[in-house]
């Protein structure tokens, strides 16, 4: 079966992660993904009692922390494929740190955008980038299987990034990290530049797809736009795909009550 979720910086302002998980229990999601910045700068400086706080909050009122987002998004000095291997030794630590924080609040799933985190330098090649971002996903990896967390690479734009910005260059780093625990996900507006339909998309990276955000080109909610959600969800069916597909949206203003109700009262219609 197909599960709902929502990314919990639609309700940054709330300042409460107890009353998010509420609310969207509530509206009927089956699940949250954290983006740690709307907690704290650092994940390191989330003590253990809020991580056992959210995962005994999530497990009362029958919510599933899907994972993590926005991961790089709060802490300084972070990048992937820097040529400063001081700053991949410390990105690469502090990926170690967000596994545990993911695992601790009960997640399985991260999802890696971070778009100015892995830009190329100026003075790199792609291939020199790609070979820095490989070294730093697999320093990762041990902590991934021991805490049972996956990785899931998201190719963005071009608009936001020039590193990993198709579902076609996206596979190859998951195929050169080469371990389970490093998979990929799509995004619907992400999917927007592509020459392949987002269903063919969809049918195409199946077998390494983990995680699916459901979006707008328009930067708002599924249903909130142009985008026709039926063909990808039958494209997901078709897959027999049983993770989640999250909203995710980059607009606002509507308001966290309208973006979840909205938008989850849209993608009821196709399952």
């Amino acid at each position: 079966m197909i599960k709902f979720g929502i990314c919990s910086e639609i309700f940054k302002d709330w300042n409460d992660i107890n009353r998010t998980i509420e609310y969207v229990k509530k509206v009927g999601y089956h699940g949250l993904e954290i983006a740690p910045f709307t907690l704290a700068q650092y994940v390191t400086e989330i003590p253990n009692q809020v991580r056992e706080q959210i995962r005994k909050k999530a497990e009362e009122v029958g919510l599933e922390i899907i994972g993590i987002h926005w991961v790089l998004v709060g802490p300084d000095g972070m990048h992937i494929n820097s040529p400063d291997q001081a700053v991949r030794k410390r990105t690469a630590d502090y990926l170690v740190e967000l596994v545990r924080f993911c695992a601790d609040t009960g997640g399985r799933l991260i999802i890696f955008g971070s778009p100015k985190q892995r830009m190329v330098d100026e003075n790199l090649s792609y291939q020199q980038a790609f070979d820095y971002a490989v070294e730093t996903f697999r320093y990762a990896m041990p902590a991934c299987q021991d805490y049972n967390v996956t990785i899931c690479m998201e190719p963005l734009t071009s608009l936001e990034t020039n590193f990993c910005t198709s579902a076609a260059e996206t596979l190859e780093l998951v195929k050169a990290v080469g371990h389970p625990n490093f998979q990929m996900m799509l995004d619907t507006k992400a999917m927007t530049p592509e020459k392949e339909t987002r269903p063919e998309l969809i049918r195409k990276y199946a077998p390494y797809m983990r995680h699916y955000h459901a979006n707008d080109s328009n930067l708002n909610g599924p249903g909130w736009g142009d985008v026709d959600f039926a063909p990808i969800f039958q494209a997901l069916k078709e897959i027999n795909y049983d993770g989640y597909v999250s909203v995710e949206v980059f607009k606002f203003e509507p308001g966290p009550e309208a973006i979840a109700v909205k938008s989850l009262e849209y993608m009821r219609r196709f399952v």
